[in-house]
């Protein structure tokens, strides 16, 4: 495969991934396995420190590369950059990003957030697959203990939902890294996960979720496109779409979500 066939985007490169499937040999799936579960660490990384993450010699990482139809390394990562820069600026760029738009005092601010989280659940009510979600109920709602992990911006809703658990007499557990604490060891047979993340994907949240599909626990996926390392086979998946204010983006859509799950599954189990 030559180079002018390289994707062109990151939903052709992950699309791509899938055809190959497990078609790849064994080293080059580490790869592949790596760069989908840790996509924003490909834009800023060197080949070597991928290589060594996935557990791979350099030169299996550039046959990776070449593999999907890159001419090597620099191509491939150029189109994460790409990317990560268009999605991910520093504060400092949101913040003028803001100014731009005209939104400097805290009361255009709060016209601006208000707004975004009013069609971004509206979006929500439109885009959610109604029988992905009575799954994701059906799941909870037959799970011995809920376990629930969401890190970084995705902690206030992971929070919540233990929160909401815990009121309503469910067994839950929350695995917040608070601690440098590991309870993956708590989850057993019969247990569910709720995995919260947003990309850039938090690499414990998609590595909690390997572990728990090894276990055999059901799991389902709060996050927010296709390509999301979360979005695997099996997972009942629910795809979120938030609106930003000049590259913030609020979690009304997501807590409404969250809400809408842990009343849902309180309701399924009859205690409230």
């Amino acid at each position: 495969m030559d180079a002018g066939t390289a994707p062109q985007n990151l939903a052709a490169f992950f699309e791509r991934l899938r055809e190959m499937g497990d078609g790849l040999p064994k080293r080059l799936r580490q790869c592949a396995d790596h760069v989908v579960a840790n996509p924003d660490r490909v834009a800023v990384s060197t080949v070597a420190e991928l290589a060594a993450a996935a557990g791979v010699p350099p030169s299996a990482f550039m046959r990776f590369c070449q593999e999907i139809g890159f001419s090597g390394f620099s191509h491939m990562q150029r189109l994460f950059r790409e990317d990560y820069s268009q999605r991910w600026p520093d504060y400092a760029t949101r913040l003028a990003k803001l100014r731009e738009g005209g939104a400097g005092t805290p009361s255009a601010l709060l016209a601006e957030f208000a707004e975004a989280g009013r069609v971004s659940i509206e979006n929500l009510t439109r885009s959610v697959d109604q029988q992905v979600m009575e799954r994701a109920v059906d799941v909870l709602a037959g799970a011995g203990t809920i376990h629930v992990v969401g890190l970084r911006r995705a902690f206030p809703v992971a929070t919540y939902l233990a929160y909401s658990f815990e009121k309503m007499g469910i067994a839950a557990v929350l695995h917040s890294g608070v601690g440098n604490l590991d309870l993956g060891h708590m989850m057993t047979a019969g247990d569910a996960l709720v995995a919260i993340s947003f990309a850039p994907y938090t690499p414990d949240t998609v590595a909690l979720a390997d572990q728990a599909a090894r276990r055999g626990l059901d799991i389902v996926a709060v996050t927010d496109q296709q390509t999301s390392p979360l979005a695997r086979p099996g997972t009942a998946a629910l795809f979120v779409p938030e609106i930003d204010v000049g590259a913030f983006r609020a979690l009304s859509a997501t807590m409404t979500l969250a809400m809408t799950l842990s009343v849902a599954v309180g309701m399924r189990r009859r205690v409230i």
